[in-house]
């Protein structure tokens, strides 16, 4: 089964006694995608990205020289993903991987978490590779991938792609995958990883890949019905009348923000007064963190769960995400409390209650919700809460806290999130 009469052409020539075989019934994979485009931004926001993140989705093929390759030592991925989520600013990228299922079921599911452990301590979301590779490549602001036909289908859709390995003397020249390689800038590995991703996107032109989208398939939309009709030729009795030939439909993923265990270093800065407004930059490796001569303020802040349990007693921000009626650890105000009564060098303890919002404790008892207003279309924001926290312990290094409420602007990259500031007790 073919989805384009140029592999038929290749087919043919490359082993004439197939091709009277062949049947030419669309892709019924890339027919779930045009199906599902409306829908980008719930696939956005499942995935945590909000409107001025920039959504970076890593593709790897199974080949030994895809960008996973072998799961060697010498592989491209396992050292590229600690470094994409540490150098990208956590609150302006948003980073996720989709894995070939045979990387998976050949290297075993806890090898290969073992392989990217840091990069997802760091903030990397691990795509299903079944069911939720067709709604990450949707909502993706950019692909950095290989030779794989999820790679293709990204450029196909449009998609800005940057390939991190590209194979070329393994591919059939005449291949449509092989002008893809032609046409799709390289990643440079040893370069800025930020540099490169955001070139790729603002240097894209949106009928750059025109020509391969239109030989992804030759029947757009119409594969469930060229499917059925040759299953039941096939199987030799009529098709049932009056009823429609359907694909399902792709299900909205559940929601699966990024959450670091890993420490993050945060850069403040204080941009006005009156009204309060604060930039805060983030990053999960203070090794990549950027020079920034206006910034005014760092510090660091962990996650309660993270793996090196040492660097709670010289945080300067301790974090946990949990519902606030939690009964293993909320609610908020009891946790709050003991956080800071037993890591007595902690400014501050800040319990994420949900999407936009968040319950902080300050070294001197003040207790505080945080609150960010919705967005236009009265959805919320989705930029993680702790980085309203930290916005707000740099305003109390400068500024009494009274003089923060009722409002606080905090500055994330492009993004502007008015957070209300809820004097608790």
């Amino acid at each position: 089964m073919l989805s384009h009469p140029e592999q038929l052409d290749r087919l043919a020539a490359a082993c004439p006694e197939a091709a009277p075989t062949a049947v030419l019934a669309g892709d019924p994979a890339y027919d779930r995608v045009l199906d599902a485009l409306p829908y980008r931004e719930r696939f956005r926001r499942a995935l945590g990205a909000g409107p001025h993140q920039r959504l970076i989705v890593v593709n790897s093929t199974w080949s030994p020289r895809s960008l996973f390759g072998d799961g060697g030592e010498g592989d491209l991925l396992p050292w590229l993903l600690p470094r994409l989520t540490a150098e990208l600013p956590a609150d302006e990228y948003r980073a996720v991987a989709v894995l070939h299922p045979n990387i998976w079921y050949g290297h075993g599911p806890g090898q290969v978490r073992g392989w990217l452990d840091r990069a997802r301590r760091a903030g990397l979301g691990l795509i299903d590779p079944l069911h939720g590779w067709r709604q990450a490549l949707i909502a993706a602001d950019c692909v950095l991938g290989d030779h794989g036909s999820v790679t293709y289908y990204a450029a196909s859709l449009g998609r800005p792609v940057l390939l991190g390995a590209f194979p070329d003397g393994d591919l059939d020249p005449a291949s449509p995958v092989a002008a893809l390689g032609r046409a799709a800038p390289r990643l440079r590995p040893h370069g800025g990883l930020r540099t490169q991703i955001d070139r790729a996107v603002e240097g894209h032109a949106p009928g750059r890949y025109a020509e391969l989208a239109a030989q992804t398939t030759s029947s757009p939309g119409r594969s469930a019905a060229l499917l059925r009709r040759l299953f039941y030729r096939l199987i030799g009795i009529p098709e049932p009348a009056g009823r429609p030939a359907l694909l399902d439909r792709l299900p909205l993923p559940p929601y699966e923000p990024a959450e670091r265990t890993a420490p993050v270093r945060v850069l403040t800065r204080l941009i006005g007064a009156d009204p309060p407004k604060v930039a805060v930059t983030r990053h999960a490796d203070a090794a990549h963190e950027p020079e920034d001569p206006d910034a005014d303020g760092a510090h660091t802040a962990v996650h309660e769960d993270t793996r090196d349990a040492g660097r709670l007693s010289v945080a300067d921000v301790i974090v946990r995400y949990a519902a606030e009626d939690d009964p293993r650890v909320g609610p908020s105000a009891a946790w709050t409390a003991e956080v800071l009564a037993r890591h007595p060098h902690c400014a501050l303890a800040v319990y994420v209650s949900g999407p936009d919002r968040c319950t902080v404790r300050t070294r001197r008892g003040d207790l505080v919700r945080l609150t960010a207003a919705p967005g236009e279309d009265g959805r919320a924001d989705l930029c993680d809460p702790a980085a309203y926290a930290s916005a707000l312990l740099a305003w109390l290094g400068r500024k009494p806290l009274a003089e923060a409420a009722p409002e606080l602007t905090v500055v994330t990259g492009a993004a502007h999130h008015r957070v209300a500031v809820e004097r608790l007790r």
